[in-house]
């Protein structure tokens, strides 16, 4: 694996956790509003695992947990194995994804590699490979929410109303999630990103009586508006 950042401490990015988050290299998607870039083209400078092993093992007085982030850690193969050496100090673990490996999640789950997912829901399926940018099998995608739903690990969901939605495609979204337990839409802020993007057109009022007609989803919220 390459990691190309390293935050010593989070109060939000693990629900209930004071965590250090790791910032795995590469992703196997373009999303142009992804804030990521340095990570994504793999321009960061990398960083070695042993020092982020070291610092956690020092850190384990102040944090009970650590997020691994991207990019997108499950393009890696010895993902698990650095799982492995995380848990091994004792470290509750966080593992965000785009869905796009269920081979390896499905790993990750039954050897309990993992405590919380957090799973990237780009669009709807058949828009799908024009918000990500690559072509895209979404039957992979469905088949990790299922496996993340059916594992009795806790979980989240989480959209960015990216520049290319709108509300019919929330609606939506949440149409091919449920049942879920808690489903967050993110508000998307123009900045540094992979590709050139715009602002949503898409109303605080319009989202919220979109949401106000989903069921099925036990927690519907929105972060960042």
């Amino acid at each position: 694996m390459i990691f190309g950042g390293f935050q010593r401490t989070s109060l939000i990015d693990f629900p209930g956790r004071i965590a250090s988050i790791v910032f795995v290299m590469g992703c196997n998607m373009r999303c142009n509003y992804c804030h990521n870039p340095d990570l994504v083209f793999m321009r960061s400078k990398s960083i070695p695992e042993s020092l982020i092993l070291t610092e956690m093992k020092r850190r384990k007085r102040y944090v009970d947990a650590v997020v691994v982030t991207g990019g997108e850690p499950t393009i890696w193969r010895d993902l698990p194995d650095f799982l492995a050496r995380l848990r091994g100090l004792g470290l509750l673990i966080k593992l965000d994804t785009n869905g796009t490996h269920p081979q390896m999640l499905e790993h990750i789950i039954n050897n309990r590699l993992a405590d919380y997912f957090a799973m990237d829901i780009k669009a709807p399926w058949q828009h799908y490979e024009r918000i990500v940018g690559v072509r895209t099998e979404v039957e992979s995608i469905n088949r990790s929410a299922s496996l993340i739903k059916q594992s009795g690990i806790e979980y989240e969901f989480r959209t960015t109303l990216a520049p290319e939605l709108n509300a019919n495609d929330i609606f939506e979204i949440a149409e091919q999630i449920r049942p879920a337990k808690r489903w967050y839409i993110q508000r998307f802020v123009n900045g540094a990103t992979v590709g050139r993007t715009g602002r949503s057109t898409v109303s605080l009022d319009s989202l919220k009586a979109t949401l106000a007609k989903i069921s099925g989803i036990e927690s519907v919220a929105l972060r960042g508006f």
